[in-house]
């Protein structure tokens, strides 16, 4: 079902099918700009609405305290953010940063309309290469986007660099199922329902289709893991949360 062409140094992958590497960010930036007024809609749809649980527990059970300064990348949205603000608290700082910048104005205009403003800064930034100096933050979050990077081994390079000794990175993101029960019933709700529903209620079947195949390309949890202690983060282990629909990674800079 995910096969395609061998990759080379100068082809990537765009859901399942390879595409030169420079082109990837743009054709995933064309994605998110057409999904941006809907991704909770989105997101709903892939994971029946489960993914607002996950964010929870994925937020409450972060390494984080008052006063802590935290860098949430593919932030876009604002959902977790949201989520970390009154722990961090009033001497503490969030700072949203997205490749997108139709996601990153959904999201800063969702916490305007929320009354949630002091606390907040928005930087449109690339995770592969961040504007931000060596160990600037206490925790690094990303939330459903690391899949999307092209260079996945760089963004979490740039995580560890920007994180302070000690401070932590976690990774929510799609999965590997491990119940193969339930692989049958996830891979049909993935290519044959969600596009359907994307058309239906987004009028974009094809959004919504990369996005079921981006999870699939995605490194399952093993290898994500090895990639972490390859990116030099310490203690690295991972949870899987609904039988691998998603998982959260966890590692820390030593």
């Amino acid at each position: 079902m995910n096969e395609s062409k061998p990759q080379t140094d100068d082809t990537t992958h765009f859901g399942f099918r390879d595409v030169p590497r420079e082109q990837k960010r743009k054709l995933v930036g064309e994605v998110f700009s057409s999904v941006a007024g809907n991704y909770d809609l989105m997101n709903d749809l892939m994971s029946l609405g489960i993914h607002r649980v996950w964010k929870r527990y994925f937020t409450a059970t972060a390494q984080v305290r008052r006063g802590d300064r935290v860098l949430d990348l593919a932030g876009g949205t604002g959902d977790i953010a949201a989520l970390l603000r009154d722990r961090v608290g009033d001497s503490g700082s969030i700072v949203l940063g997205d490749i997108n910048y139709d996601m990153l104005k959904v999201g800063r205009d969702r916490m305007t309309d929320r009354g949630r403003v002091s606390g907040f800064e928005y930087v449109q930034c690339n995770a592969e290469a961040l504007p931000f100096p060596d160990a600037s933050f206490d925790l690094v979050t990303i939330a459903f986007g690391l899949r999307n990077v092209t260079d996945k081994d760089a963004a979490l390079r740039e995580m560890l660099r920007v994180l302070k000794v000690g401070g932590q990175a976690r990774v929510l993101e799609f999965s590997e199922v491990k119940a193969d029960w339930f692989k049958p019933i996830y891979d049909f709700h993935s290519f044959n329902v969600l596009p359907k529903l994307g058309k239906l209620f987004a009028n974009d079947s094809e959004s919504y289709r990369y996005l079921a195949e981006s999870i699939r390309k995605h490194p399952p949890q093993d290898e994500l893991k090895r990639m972490m202690v390859d990116a030099g983060f310490a203690r690295v282990d991972y949870k899987n949360l609904s039988a691998g629909i998603c998982a959260v990674h966890t590692g820390y800079k030593a």
